[in-house]
């Protein structure tokens, strides 16, 4: 049997019963045939063992589950966990996930998922860094060769908006120094390029010159951001480095990889780009999720108003 899942709500005497081997054959598909991230596999496969302890412990069969029984297992989560909207809607697509591979497998008749609503979802307004807090960090003086690792990843992080997961993965090969340009692997495995300026690619090139130099003669990975010992830099480490840079930068606010992501996409939108090339560059498979980034374009609203109104 299956071992305890981050995120799946089980506890040590839960078991998932004679549904454990639906629960491989669940996360297989989300691997290998979705091509979904570890980290997204681990909560959608953590989430669907919890529906299925709850369906051993019940008595309950995932394939004839109606959707009255899925209604009343989200709301007694949602009642003894006070889960909130986002986390609730995740488990939500967790199960339409689940049902959707069951329905393509010909073990299931009727989708108990397709009267599923989403929950109220509260308008937030991304955090990102200013101007004056990405020039603080741009051009800290790294002292060694750590900080010129983790300073070369923020400028790539500011320069294109990748994920963190995405530029872990990076190769040096799917980097292009003379036009610009870096190849990265999105969600479910989708092929992207992405432009990057001329400050990120001469940051690059100093980094790559001191990594050549450090591991001369050394066999190192194939990514473009190594670990100490040349191996592929792991995402914990990173995020580590990049707290510790802020800090000696003066940065007074906590820093993290996906905040970059944000800074990129709302400094874009300040300088005039459009939201169908933001769009393009973020990897977004629809619009409506980039359009979280329209604040910034509301908030210079008044500006612009100002400047461009023939009576103004």
């Amino acid at each position: 049997m299956p071992g305890k899942e981050r995120g799946s709500g089980l506890s040590g005497g839960e078991s998932l019963g004679e549904h454990a081997a639906l629960l491989e054959d669940y996360r297989r598909h989300l691997s290998f045939e979705r091509s979904l991230s570890p980290n997204t596999c681990a909560s959608y496969s953590g989430d669907v063992a919890g529906f299925l302890a709850h369906c051993a412990k019940t008595g309950l069969s995932p394939d004839k589950a109606q959707p009255q029984d899925l209604d009343s297992y989200l709301w007694g989560i949602k009642r003894t966990t006070k889960l909130g909207p986002a986390s609730l809607f995740r488990k939500m697509e967790s199960l339409r996930s689940l049902y959707k591979f069951l329905a393509a497998e010909g073990r299931l008749k009727e989708d108990p998922t397709r009267f599923f609503k989403a929950p109220h979802m509260p308008h937030r307004i991304p955090e990102f860094l200013t101007g004056a807090e990405m020039q603080k960090l741009l051009s800290f003086p790294p002292q060694n060769f750590a900080e010129l690792r983790t300073s070369a990843a923020i400028e790539l992080f500011y320069a294109t908006g990748i994920r963190i997961s995405e530029l872990i993965n990076l190769r040096l090969e799917s980097v292009n120094f003379d036009s610009g340009w870096i190849l990265v692997y999105g969600k479910g495995g989708k092929e992207r390029a992405v432009p990057m300026h001329e400050a990120a690619v001469k940051k690059l090139k100093i980094y790559l010159s001191l990594r050549e130099k450090n591991f001369s003669g050394k066999e190192t990975a194939a990514e473009l951001f190594v670990n100490r010992s040349g191996g592929k830099i792991s995402r914990m480490q990173l995020w580590k480095d990049i707290q510790k840079l802020g800090l000696a930068a003066g940065i007074s606010r906590p820093l993290h990889p996906h905040l970059f992501r944000h800074t990129f996409a709302s400094h874009l939108l300040q300088g005039g780009a459009d939201l169908r090339s933001l769009q393009e560059m973020l990897g977004h498979a629809s619009v409506n999720t980039t359009q979280i980034y329209t604040h910034v374009e509301k908030s210079g609203l008044k500006q612009a108003h100002t400047k461009a109104h023939p009576r103004a």
